[in-house]
């Protein structure tokens, strides 16, 4: 299985923007189909997004993240991305990266098949 380690996280003022980093190893990275999820204290872990094993492929996204967030990969540097703009406090949360060994994936995380540990994501107002 590929091991996932998450990136990029912090503190921002409601309104900015982070972009996470999702390094991959020990896998083919371009077989693998890829998603964000996240967890804020108190909640279940929710969907963000995914995106297809090809460059440019498919992608498909929480509708509370939609038009401010962008997923992407770059399958040269086993990386996929999270571009997180106009932010809330409300997407305060432990980001987690997870790869699934197909072509396309959506929201369920039982499709998945490797996780990374997370990275915190504090949005203050």
């Amino acid at each position: 299985q590929v091991q996932l380690v998450e990136s990029g996280g912090g503190l921002v003022q409601a309104g900015g923007s982070l972009r996470l980093s999702c390094a991959a190893s020990g896998g083919t990275f371009s077989s693998y189909a890829m998603g964000w999820f996240r967890q804020a204290p108190g909640k279940e872990r929710e969907f963000v997004a995914s995106i297809s094993w090809k460059i440019g492929g498919r992608t498909y996204y929480a509708d509370s993240v939609k038009g401010r967030f962008t997923i992407s990969r770059d399958n040269a540097k086993n990386t996929v991305y999270l571009q997180m703009n106009s932010l809330k406090p409300e997407d305060t949360a432990v980001y987690y990266c997870a790869a699934a060994r197909v072509p396309w994936v959506e929201a369920s995380a039982v499709d998945y098949d490797s996780w990374g540990r997370g990275t915190q994501v504090t949005v203050s107002s």
